[in-house]
């Protein structure tokens, strides 16, 4: 029996006359496909789709000025689409202000408005040295203006909730759909005392209050997802045991 030959390969993966008769012959595997085609795509394609949404956060002023730079047709398109969704916020832009709480009517004045909308909860501090519950009442009028489509309430939070720690205050609650669907516990999860209305802003958008394409939206970079705050059977807890709390 002949014994086998070693065949001298420098580089397998090399364009050579030589490798393409090894390969001819199954000496050498195939060479594998080059990955260039397929990166020369993928950046086609996304150059195609920045191109397709240049005007996607403009506004109608804005639009108006690129007349002499775009096509009439594809402008007119964009112009229209933008006029129906403020005329669909300006419908439901019903708010408009923020709402005092009373816990007898809290069932109806969140629990169930938030079937129609969204609803937000400041759970307030009863401490007027709390600077972040100060920071973000401010913050609440600013949003609730600018953003009428949601509604945002207020309640002290040891008379919505007895003897609810002033420690946790200020709390978020995000209502949708008749329950909590997002809870935060002081300002930590955004900037402390420095958070600003964009913060905030990161959470409509996080729970889906907002569209991230939102015109409304304060241009300040990407949104990233926020942490999930704890909650307990759809509720927020009041204390570190397991005591129910009565919402009704």
């Amino acid at each position: 029996m002949d014994d086998a030959v070693n065949v001298p390969v420098d580089n397998p993966n090399a364009d050579t006359e030589w490798n393409d008769i090894l390969r001819k012959h199954g000496v050498i595997p195939e060479k594998p496909p080059s990955p260039t085609p397929l990166i020369e795509e993928a950046l086609v394609n996304a150059r195609k789709q920045a191109h397709d949404d240049r005007l996607e956060n403009k506004g109608l002023d804005e639009l108006d000025e690129l007349e002499d730079e775009e096509d009439a047709d594809f402008l007119e398109k964009y112009r229209k689409q933008r006029m129906a969704e403020l005329s669909s916020i300006a419908r439901s832009s019903v708010f408009n202000q923020v709402y005092p709480l009373q816990k007898p009517d809290y069932s109806r004045d969140v629990t169930e408005a938030s079937k129609q909308a969204f609803v937000l909860v400041h759970l307030t501090s009863s401490l007027g040295t709390n600077a972040e519950s100060r920071l973000l009442t401010e913050l609440w009028r600013e949003l609730a203006s600018k953003f009428g489509d949601i509604k945002f309430c207020e309640i002290r939070g040891d008379m919505c909730i007895e003897d609810y720690p002033d420690k946790n205050t200020p709390t978020i609650l995000v209502y949708h759909n008749g329950d909590i669907q997002r809870q935060v516990i002081t300002l930590k999860e955004f900037a402390g005392p420095r958070t600003r209305i964009e913060d905030v802003e990161k959470l409509l958008v996080h729970v889906g209050a907002l569209k991230a394409n939102d015109t409304r939206l304060l241009q300040s970079g990407p949104r990233d997802e926020l942490p999930m705050s704890i909650t307990r059977n759809g509720r927020p807890t009041s204390k570190s045991n397991d005591d129910d709390d009565d919402w009704d």
